[in-house]
């Protein structure tokens, strides 16, 4: 089977613009689609925007790395999904891989075919950026996801998700509820403790806490795996006998953390999650376990990388905004889920 199978796909996904300081979950158009509207709140005018008229063909390349995590398989079925559903885009998937040579390949066999746009989630931004440069000298725009390149002329747009923002939402929310108790005990379980993102995450824990008089008691690493979560809580619940609240950087490795909490029967404390799956959505809604809330680490940010590659290739501007064209960089909102909230994210939630 070829590496590359062709697609026609489209749909309406979010999109935040940090450079506009619209951090919302609204869509490229002025109005999101009804089903899109009730799985973030908003409502539907019935109207629709000029953008989402048919307009030219538009071939998009689109590459991600292999979905053997939650998140990045709800990152790929998003951006299929978003596709599928405009008459005027054709997308060509190129094979999922972990492999940075094979994802190299899958961007030059892209240009060589002289595609409109590429949507890539590079697997390494540093090992991606070259082929992006060539891409983008080609005439090729690049939109980048979620992994940044190394170079600002790697790619015509950026969309992130806010790996500081996710720290601070979390924190804030710890805040509120234990901020009147000085002595609390705050633990965190971090992914990969030497990534930047994770870092960027702890660091934005450590400053929200801070405001409040709170900090990070004992902290530990898993590795993003349900396995990895289990050991590192398991170890965290032997050191500290008394805590008061549980932070978890990442909802998958999170299922791990959960059996780690019941094997120990501990239940005395609350925990936080991190990205916003399906499974910690619905503990949340049915208030089952020790998990209270979750922070949002938005999975359709391929799919926003679709809607604006058509923009692009077809030269149009984003209608919400009143500066022309599509901006440089998107950042994307990290809002806390919670049973008071949680209705209206349970529909873009992914099973870890």
């Amino acid at each position: 089977m070829s590496a590359l199978t062709t697609r026609s796909r489209a749909f309406g996904a979010t999109v935040a613009i940090s450079a506009a300081a619209l951090l919302t979950t609204g869509c490229v158009s002025n109005e999101p689609p009804a089903e899109e509207s009730q799985g973030t709140g908003e409502t539907d005018s019935g109207s629709s925007s000029s953008n989402d008229e048919t307009g030219d063909t538009v071939v998009i390349g689109f590459s991600a790395p292999a979905a053997d995590h939650g998140w990045m398989g709800a990152i790929t079925r998003a951006a299929l999904d978003t596709a599928e559903q405009y008459d005027d885009v054709e997308l060509r998937q190129a094979e999922a891989t972990n492999d940075v040579n094979m994802q190299i390949s899958h961007i030059e066999q892209f240009i060589n075919e002289g595609v409109d746009a590429i949507v890539l989630l590079p697997f390494d931004g540093d090992a991606l950026t070259e082929v992006a440069m060539q891409a983008m000298e080609a005439g090729i725009p690049v939109i980048n996801v979620d992994r940044e390149l190394s170079s600002p002329f790697a790619s015509r747009a950026t969309i992130l998700g806010d790996n500081y923002g996710m720290g601070v939402s979390a924190g804030t929310y710890i805040c509120e509820q234990l901020g009147d108790n000085p002595d609390a005990v705050v633990a965190e379980i971090q992914g990969i403790a030497n990534l930047p993102l994770t870092q960027d995450r702890s660091q934005g824990f450590a400053d929200s806490l801070a405001d409040c008089g709170l900090e990070v008691s004992t902290q530990v690493a898993a590795d993003f795996t349900i396995q990895g979560g289990e050991t590192a809580t398991s170890n965290l619940l032997q050191a500290e006998p008394q805590i008061d609240a549980i932070w978890n950087h990442d909802d998958d490795q999170g299922v791990g953390v959960l059996a780690a909490i019941e094997n120990a029967g501990r239940d005395e404390f609350f925990m936080v999650g991190g990205a916003g799956s399906l499974d910690v959505m619905e503990h949340i809604q049915a208030g089952d376990s020790v998990l209270e809330a979750t922070v949002i680490y938005p999975s359709t940010q391929a799919a926003d990388g679709i809607k604006m590659a058509r923009l692009i290739a077809q030269n149009k501007n984003m209608d919400d905004l009143a500066s022309a064209g599509v901006p440089r960089v998107t950042q994307l909102y990290a809002p806390v889920v919670t049973a008071d909230n949680v209705d209206q994210y349970m529909s873009i939630g992914f099973r870890s």
